[in-house]
């Protein structure tokens, strides 16, 4: 018995999975890893906050309950951005 392929995903970017040291985000096929250590706005938040992400350009995300907006090349490259909050 084979199953079915797996459609295209419906939104452009999800959280996929919260752990206790980040969170990661699927955006389109590329999985992201925001570290709580390196993007604190997230650490002491309800998940429901978290989850509501959405993605208004290819290059931008923004949590609108938590008015935090991030270029995702600070994500893949936090290297390249080491402006970091002191929440």
């Amino acid at each position: 018995m084979t199953s079915a392929a797996l459609g295209m995903s419906t939104f452009p970017v999800e959280v996929t999975n919260i752990s206790r040291h980040g969170f990661w985000l699927l955006l389109e096929n590329e999985e992201l890893f925001l570290p709580f250590s390196e993007f604190p706005w997230f650490r002491d938040v309800a998940v429901g906050k978290i989850l509501h992400v959405e993605l208004p350009s290819s290059n931008h995300l923004y949590w609108p309950e938590l008015d935090v907006d991030l270029a995702v090349e600070s994500i893949r490259h936090p290297e390249q951005f080491p402006l970091v909050s002191t929440v």
